[in-house]
C-alpha cells in the first residue's frame, strides 16, 4: 500500500480510504437495504490487512447502521489499526447539548472510546452560523482535549467561494472532505479548494471519486476512448489514478460493495504515486471529459441526502433511469422498467412540488422541475401541481 501524509496531522494514511456509505447489502440495495454484515467484516478486515488505514462512516450512513457494524469489524485488534473518522449529522443539531448526545452516541455504536476524525457532516452556509452559535469550536477544543477525538474537520458540498469561507473562519481545521472527480474539476469546492485547503496544511480527503459510480461503467464513447489508450486500464483505474496523481489529495475514499471492488482498488493504489501519469494519459482524461459534460442531464451522484421523500417518491432512481435512458439511449427499454416494474408510487409523478429534498441536495439540482421531464420522458401521466 502507498501512503501520504494527512496534512497537519503528519500521520500516515493510505492512498485509499474505505468509505462505508456503500456497504454489501442482503437485497443489494445500496445505501438503503440491510447490510451483509459477514461479507462487510470480511471486505474491511481484507482492505486493513492489506494496509487500508482510513475508514470514513456517519451517522447516517445505513440508517446508522455503517457505524455498528464498522464497530464490529475493528474488534480484535484491528481499531488500533486505522484512522477512524465518522460524521456529526450537523441538521439535527438543535441545541449545544446535541454534539455530545450524537458523539457519544456514535462512539457506543462504533464499540470505541475515542475517534481519530471527527467532521461535521455536509457542511454549508446556514447550518455553520447556527454550529456557530451553539459554540462548535470551544466545543471542539474541549473534546479534543478530553481524548474523544483526535482530529477535527468538516465535509463540504458548497461552492469554493463558500467553501473557502469554511476554511478561514477557523485554524485548527485538520481535514476537509470534498466531491472530487475528472468530472468534477469545476463543480463544488473543485480545484482551487483542493489547492486552497492543501496550501494550509489542511488534508483533503476525496468523496465521490467515481461520481456514484458514472465513472466506472462509462458511456461506449468514453469506454472506447480510454481502451485506446491503454486497453490493461479499468475505468475505475483511470479515474482513480487522477486523483492520486495530484500532491494535494491526502487520501480517496472509494464506496466499496464488494470483495472484488476491494482487490481492485487496493490494486490501484499499490501503484499509485503524485505526478506519475504521462502527458498523454491526461490528455487522454481531458478527452474524456470534455465529452462527458455534454452527456448526463442531471449530474446526480445517488448520495441519497434527498431521501427520503414524504410522498415515497424514489428521487435517485427516477434520474438514474432518466440519465442512462437518454446517455445509453435505451428509452424504450426504461420506459419498460419505468411502467411495469418500477413501483408507481415511486414515480415521479408522485411529487407534490413540496422542495424538501432541493433544501438537502449537495449538487443543488432542481429536483423538482428535473422530475417532471423524467414523467415526460418515462412516463404515462401528467404531473399536476
Amino acid at each position: 500500500m502507498k501512503y501520504r501524509i494527512l496534512g497537519s496531522t503528519k500521520e500516515k494514511v493510505s492512498a485509499l480510504g474505505f468509505g462505508c456509505m456503500r456497504l454489501p447489502t442482503i437485497d443489494h440495495k445500496p445505501s438503503s437495504g440491510e447490510i451483509d454484515e459477514a461479507e462487510t467484516i470480511r471486505m474491511l478486515q481484507y482492505a486493513i490487512d492489506n494496509g487500508v488505514n482510513y475508514i470514513d462512516s456517519a451517522y447516517t450512513y445505513h440508517n446508522g447502521r455503517s457505524e455498528e457494524v464498522i464497530g464490529r469489524a475493528l474488534q480484535d485488534g484491528y481499531r488500533k489499526k486505522v484512522l477512524l473518522t465518522t460524521k456529526m449529522p450537523i441538521w439535527l443539531v438543535e441545541k449545544s447539548n446535541d454534539f455530545d448526545r450524537f458523539l457519544h452516541e456514535q462512539l457506543s455504536r462504533l464499540k470505541t472510546d475515542y475517534l481519530d476524525v471527527y467532521l461535521l457532516h455536509n457542511l454549508k452556509k446556514k447550518t455553520f452560523h447556527q454550529l456557530l452559535n451553539l459554540g462548535i469550536f470551544s466545543w471542539a477544543e474541549k473534546a479534543i482535549d478530553k481524548g474523544l477525538f483526535r482530529y477535527f474537520g468538516f465535509s463540504c458540498h458548497e461552492p469554493f467561494s463558500v467553501f473557502k469561507v469554511f476554511i478561514d473562519s477557523y485554524d485548527r481545521w485538520s481535514i476537509a472532505q470534498i466531491q472530487y472527480n475528472y468530472m468534477n474539476e469545476d463543480v463544488q469546492a473543485g480545484t482551487k479548494g483542493l489547492k486552497y485547503a492543501a496550501k494550509k496544511d489542511i488534508a483533503v480527503v476525496i468523496m465521490e471519486p467515481l461520481l456514484g459510480g458514472t465513472l466506472a461503467n462509462p458511456h461506449p464513447e468514453i469506454l472506447s476512448l480510454l481502451n485506446q489508450a491503454n486497453p490493461q486500464r479499468s475505468p475505475v483505474d483511470w479515474a482513480l489514478q487522477w486523483l492520486w496523481n495530484k500532491p494535494e489529495v491526502s487520501t480517496v475514499l472509494s464506496g466499496m460493495s464488494s470483495f472484488t471492488q476491494v482487490q481492485q482498488n487496493i490494486n490501484s493504489a499499490n501503484h499509485s504515486d503524485v505526478n506519475s501519469l504521462r502527458s498523454e494519459e491526461l490528455d487522454t482524461i481531458s478527452r474524456a471529459q470534455s465529452r462527458y459534460s455534454s452527456m448526463n442531464p442531471v449530474p446526480c451522484t445517488k448520495c441519497g441526502y434527498c431521501m427520503p421523500c414524504p410522498n415515497q417518491v424514489d428521487i435517485p432512481r427516477n434520474f438514474e433511469l432518466f440519465n442512462t435512458a437518454l446517455v445509453f439511449n435505451q428509452v424504450n427499454l426504461n420506459k419498460n422498467i419505468y411502467q411495469n416494474i418500477f413501483p408507481e408510487e415511486m414515480h415521479a409523478a408522485s411529487c407534490i412540488q413540496c422542495g424538501i429534498c432541493e433544501e438537502k441536495c449537495p449538487q443543488n439540482i432542481p429536483i423538482r422541475e428535473w422530475l417532471r421531464k423524467v414523467e415526460e420522458l418515462l412516463g404515462k401521466k401528467e404531473i399536476k401541481d
